[in-house]
């Protein structure tokens, strides 16, 4: 038995002393966790509870554990949005291999979004995101060959979802893809997307939406944010700058970055505009947040706090009389507004979403009592509020701890 794990291989350390000798079904460790509404799997997936990180284990034909631990660890390294692979252990006397990857936090099936109210009608949402998530892959050259709901999970992001792959098993790695193996992926998306739809209309959890043209509208959606990212155009040598700035302000809008832009002579009629798209994650707000404040957050939510911050250098500013830096108002910011809002979060909801996100979601309520109530309702207040009528309503984390029944 062979047991590789990524660097830093000391966060699964504790997981040697699992019963891996055994089949992945027959575990009856105290460790096991279970994962409530988690998406459907072809082979068998346990979840593992250690040192406060909880673990997926997936048990499959030792080729593809092997193909798909690469898979994974070339997706990290590009920077695109998939689970975080941990480990792969082969080499088991007559067992399968399992591999090993680290559940991700605060995220939810689309099973999970569908059967509670609070997320409303989320089809929308989940398409974009779902969207988002498939041409990233393709701009990178990868064929996913199973793109579904199933094979997804979802966080939330200011309101949005940001999607990230779980299965990579059946993926390819390409330097580019033919307009054929990107068709045979999103065929295969609108036929699996459908499928699960009718799945959950047949559970009477999906609201009275029609799962084939949800399907085919993802497709649309595809298509339209491919076209936006890769197109090539004529521009008229009067309007060339213009319209070169246009297009990338739209790129970066979407989330993209442009690593090339080439201008081809076409003519009297003009040059033609070849962009080429970066695939690493966007994070443009994501850094500049880091960088003044030291918070990690998801680029939705990252441009949210920072809008706040610079709502409250406005307010320094008008209290002092002078400017401030931006540095100083950055910091007054972390340590009165978003840290004492953090403090205050009640023990047992702390876990029911992640701190930015509940950050965000106070500034929205706040915007919504000061609405409803006329005045401008302060962020303290906003908060107290929220903790005793909207967090409560978030479901519990989706893990159960504890020994599984047997």
């Amino acid at each position: 038995m062979r047991f590789v794990f990524s660097p830093p291989a000391e966060a699964a350390s504790g997981l040697l002393d699992l019963p891996w000798h055994e089949p992945l079904e027959e575990w009856s460790d105290e460790r096991l966790v279970e994962i409530r509404q988690r998406g459907l799997s072809r082979h068998p997936v346990r979840f593992v509870s250690e040192a406060g990180v909880v673990y997926a284990l997936k048990e499959l034909d030792t080729r593809l554990a092997r193909r798909e631990y690469r898979l994974l660890r070339r997706l990290r390294d590009l920077g695109l949005p998939a689970v975080e692979v941990v480990g792969i252990v082969v080499d088991r006397p007559g067992l399968d291999a399992i591999l090993v990857t680290r559940f991700l936090d605060h995220s939810s099936s689309y099973r999970a979004l569908f059967a509670n109210t609070r997320y409303g009608h989320p089809v929308d949402r989940l398409q974009d995101a779902l969207v988002e998530l498939l041409v990233r892959l393709h701009l990178a050259g990868f064929m996913w060959g199973d793109c579904s709901l199933s094979n997804v999970l979802f966080r939330m992001d200011a309101g949005a979802f940001a999607a990230y792959l779980v299965d990579a098993e059946t993926a390819e790695l390409h330097p580019s893809l033919s307009e054929g193996q990107r068709r045979y992926d999103i065929d295969l998306a609108r036929e699996r997307i459908a499928g699960e739809l009718f799945d959950l209309r047949a559970a009477g959890t999906l609201p009275a939406v029609d799962p084939v043209g949800i399907a085919d509208g993802t497709v649309h959606r595809y298509d339209a944010l491919w076209d936006e990212l890769t197109r090539e155009e004529i521009l008229h040598p009067d309007d060339q700058r213009h319209r070169i700035a246009e297009r990338l302000r739209r790129i970066n809008a979407l989330g993209f970055d442009v690593d090339e832009v080439e201008l081809v002579d076409a003519g009297p009629g003009g040059a033609r505009l070849r962009v080429r798209t970066r695939v690493a994650e966007p994070g443009h707000h994501r850094r500049i947040l880091m960088a003044r404040t030291g918070l990690g957050a998801q680029e939705n939510q990252a441009r949210r706090l920072l809008n706040d911050i610079a709502g409250y250098r406005g307010h320094l500013e008008r209290v002092k009389g002078g400017p401030v830096p931006e540095v100083v108002a950055s910091n007054m910011w972390l340590a009165e507004v978003y840290e004492r809002v953090v403090r205050a979060i009640p023990a047992g909801l702390r876990d029911r979403l992640d701190e930015v996100e509940i950050f965000h979601e106070i500034l929205e309520h706040r915007w919504f009592l000061s609405e409803r109530t006329g005045r401008d309702v302060g962020t303290s207040e906003a908060a107290r509020d929220y903790f005793a009528s909207v967090l409560p309503t978030v479901p519990e984390d989706l893990t159960e701890t504890g020994r599984p029944p047997s």
